[in-house]
């Protein structure tokens, strides 16, 4: 009895012995020397790329921007102040890139292309890096339908074409981002028609304005429905993201 007992425990091991697998993981480390008004220094990162992602504690994330012979420059993006000299960091071996896709429309997200909203990750595979080259004038789609703005002083004057850049210039509190959203609410029609060629996807970039101001956006968007077809991304003016 203790004989089969001990051919079953040796039968065992043998198993765990053999299903074992020893993974090492392998990271490129670095150290804070300094820091200040977002800009960390840091020590020990030879192989860092620009333009890479680097991850800091607390999650905070970081762009590598100067790189020096003994040490990397890198904009810290989120909440720095918990971060002090001394700190580890670490390579991701990432471009800086954000999600794209479908899964990104009816989305709040951060800078990064993080979500915000408290909705759940976002479901996609599909990345671009931030920084590339933009397509040539040749590669372009050519602008040959109108877009209307819902405003209609705006629409008999100024001809505006799907794909064309449009400025929208002014003094404070004139109306410009009412303008904006204007135009994201009268593509709902266009958008409900079914036509899935036709449909405009509109995106809201919101640079160093307050996070009450965006959320006001974002609840419009949702009120009247425009958010369905429509991606916000909030760069606000405070760090805490």
């Amino acid at each position: 009895m203790a004989q089969i007992k001990a051919d079953e425990i040796t039968e065992l091991l043998r198993q765990q012995i053999e299903s074992y697998e020893q993974k090492i993981q392998v990271d490129e480390v670095g150290t804070v020397i300094s820091l200040g008004d977002g800009i960390a220094r840091v020590h020990g990162l030879d192989k860092v790329m620009a333009g890479e992602l680097i991850e800091f504690p607390h999650g905070v994330a970081g762009l590598a921007m100067n790189l020096d012979e003994d040490q990397v420059g890198a904009v810290l993006l989120g909440d720095y102040t918990e971060l002090s000299e001394g700190d580890q960091v670490k390579r991701t071996g990432k471009i800086m890139s954000v999600p794209v896709g479908k899964a990104m429309i009816g989305r709040v997200v951060n800078a990064l292309g993080q979500p915000i909203d408290d909705k759940g990750p976002i479901e996609t595979s599909d990345f671009l890096p931030v920084e590339r080259l933009a397509p040539g004038v040749i590669d372009r789609q050519g602008v040959t339908e109108p877009m209307a703005t819902g405003i209609k002083a705006i629409d008999m004057m100024i001809p505006i074409g799907r794909g064309q850049r449009e400025l929208i210039i002014g003094d404070r509190q004139t109306g410009k981002t009412a303008v904006a959203i204007d135009a994201f609410l009268n593509q709902k029609a266009v958008n409900e028609a079914g036509d899935e060629k036709r449909k405009l996807y509109c995106v809201y970039v919101a640079v160093g304005q307050k996070r009450s101001t965006v959320a006001q956006i974002v609840k419009t968007l949702q009120d009247y429905g425009a958010l369905d077809y429509s991606i916000v991304v909030a760069a606000t003016a405070t760090t805490i993201e």
